[in-house]
Parts: C-alpha cells; sequence; structure tokens
C-alpha cells in the first residue's frame, strides 16, 4: 500500500510538471531569452504564450521585435502589421514598425507609420527622433523640423537634442548646437553618446562660437530673440578667445556669461540648462564641471592631475551628479526654425 501511494504521489509529479505554463511565465521566459540575445528560443516561447493569450499587445511586439533582431524581416513585417491594425497600439508598437520598415528600406511605408503614430501620439519625442532620423537618411533636411517639433512638444527626451545638436553644427547657426548639445550632455551624462558630445561640444565652442571676434558674423538675421540674447551676452566675453580656447578660459567665460545673463535676461527667458550652470556655481562646482565636460577632449592628462589635485572638489560634483536627474521642463521652448 506505501508503495502504491508513493508511485500516485511520482505519477502527480510528474502530471503536474508536464502542465502547460501561464503565458504571464512564458513571457518572462521569452524576455530572459531576448535579452541573452536567443531570439530563437525567444520566438518559440512567445508563439506558445500567444496560443494562449492572443490578443496579449506586450507579447505580440516582443513576438516581432524577435524576429527583426534576427534580421527576420518577413516574419517581422507580419508581426508590425498586425501591430499597426491594433486600436490600442502604442508608441513603442509605432516604433518597432518604423525600424522593420526601415530595415527592408522601405521609405515611403515607414514614413506614412511616423506620421500615423504623431497623429496618434503628438507629444511623442522618440517618434519625432526617429522620423527626422529617416529624413536625414534620406538627405531631407527637414529632419530638423521633426527634432525641433520633438523638443518642444517631449522636453524630457534626449534624443532629439543629439539629432538637433549635430544638425545645427553644419549649419550658420551659432547657437543651437552648443545649448541642444549641452542639455544632452547633462540627461545622459554616463552614456557612450553622452561622452561623444563632450568632445562635440568643445569642438562647438573652437570651431563655431569664437571661430570669428564677432560673434554675430553670418547669425546677423536670426529670428530667435533668445538666440540674439545668448549671442550678446557671449559676444562681450570674446576677447578671453584671444588666449585659446581652454577648459580654463571656457569656465572664465561661461561663468561670466552666467552672471550676466541673470543680471539681463533671466527672468525674461526662463531656462532650466542655466539655473542648473547658475546653480552649480552658488554651490561652488562650477569648475568642475566645466573640467568634467571639456577637461577630457582637451588634455586627458590635465584633467587626471586636475582631479587628483582637487580631489575633494571633484569628488563632491561626481556623488551631485549621480543625486540628481537633469530634465528640461515644458514652457522652454525659444528656437524659431
Amino acid at each position: 500500500m506505501r508503495t502504491f501511494f508513493l508511485m500516485v504521489f511520482l505519477v502527480m509529479g510528474i502530471v503536474a510538471s508536464a502542465q502547460p505554463e501561464d503565458s504571464k511565465t512564458l513571457h518572462e521566459t521569452a524576455r530572459t531569452f531576448m535579452r541573452s540575445g536567443d531570439f530563437d528560443n525567444a520566438i518559440i516561447v512567445l508563439t506558445r504564450a500567444l496560443q494562449q493569450d492572443s490578443k496579449n499587445l506586450e507579447m505580440q511586439k516582443d513576438l516581432a521585435m524577435s524576429y527583426y533582431l534576427k534580421r527576420d524581416y518577413t516574419k517581422a513585417l507580419e508581426g508590425v502589421k498586425s501591430l499597426m491594425a491594433r486600436d490600442d497600439a502604442d508608441v513603442v508598437s509605432y516604433q518597432i514598425a518604423g525600424n522593420v520598415y526601415k530595415a527592408i528600406e522601405e521609405v515611403k511605408e515607414c514614413e506614412k507609420i511616423y506620421k500615423k503614430g504623431l497623429k496618434k501620439f503628438p507629444k511623442s519625442g522618440p517618434l519625432y527622433s526617429e522620423y527626422g532620423e529617416l529624413l536625414w537618411a534620406a538627405k531631407d533636411y527637414s529632419a530638423i523640423n521633426q527634432w525641433e517639433d520633438g523638443i518642444k512638444a517631449d522636453p524630457a527626451y534626449s534624443g532629439n537634442y543629439y539629432n538637433a545638436a549635430q544638425f545645427y553644427f553644419y549649419t550658420k547657426d551659432k547657437v543651437w548646437s552648443i545649448i541642444y548639445g549641452e542639455i544632452f550632455v547633462n540627461m545622459e551624462s554616463l552614456s557612450e553618446r553622452g561622452a561623444a558630445m563632450r568632445q562635440f561640444l568643445l569642438q562647438l565652442y573652437k570651431e563655431k562660437l569664437f571661430a570669428d571676434a564677432d560673434l554675430f558674423k553670418d547669425n546677423e538675421g536670426n529670428k530667435s530673440e533668445f538666440a540674439r540674447a545668448f549671442l550678446t551676452v557671449m559676444n562681450k566675453q570674446s576677447s578671453l578667445a584671444s588666449k585659446g580656447i581652454t577648459t580654463e578660459v571656457l569656465t572664465m567665460i561661461r561663468t561670466r556669461f552666467i552672471l550676466d545673463w541673470y543680471n539681463n535676461y533671466a527672468s525674461k527667458y526662463p531656462y532650466r540648462l542655466f539655473d542648473f550652470q547658475r546653480q552649480l556655481l552658488q554651490q561652488g562646482m562650477f569648475e568642475a564641471y566645466n573640467q568634467w565636460l571639456f577637461g577630457p577632449s582637451e588634455n586627458l592628462a590635465a584633467y587626471d592631475n586636475w582631479t587628483k589635485t582637487h580631489a575633494e572638489e571633484y569628488e563632491r560634483f561626481t556623488n551631485f551628479q549621480k543625486s540628481r536627474v537633469f530634465r528640461m521642463p515644458p514652457g522652454q521652448y525659444y528656437s524659431t526654425n
């Protein structure tokens, strides 16, 4: 009898272990496979999960994304067509669809996807950013309009600042590449793109802003009053550039800029980036911030030496930097593009 019950319990255990897992558990398993780059297994598991819950939007998105990352664009296209047919398709659904249509070089269809997505989600920074990237790849310079619209509609999203800063570098504009570039650096202070943008910023000050003694040269017709105010205040510091553009010189120029800006323009043009710079100045961390911003690109050995000889100041700034999140608020948009 004891043996009989042991066999019964054993059989019951085998049967229980053979029961299909619920769709939520399967989805978690699939995402583990996705994170490890095993898209074949992710597809297997997601297919079975969708048999249990065929209308699950998140699983449909992950399945389409797994096919896309596997480079099976035929299956990925089937997946995004199903997503686009759903009334509850979200921003990420449109992003995945855009990626698939880009991959198969269906530019017109991809543009339709972004336009449809932005009509449904007019405040989506990611959709503006990716639509602009599509246009830019096609050498359509109206891409900047998408990035500017994205900054205005969703100022807390970083991607549009990144793209716009790079765009303006190749124009005569001397203001927005610097401002948008520094905003992006603070939004993504620890990312690889953030590190690349810091190097780009030093180049912008050298090759763009202070390339001429008169900062208004080629920018006389700038329609943005904010941009003209920026150039007016920076122009007062132009003589300091005669010493060359170094981290120390930029710290002096930017310190004087903040003091002058808050005496003359801050009430008319409140701006989170300048508020942040002023906060650092008031708390004795502005030099460390400028060293972090420009020092590694100018002279890495000199920067390393500065961090060692100013260890306490540098540590205080880095701790402060790690403890806060920088975001631009709504209502501080001054471009006239």
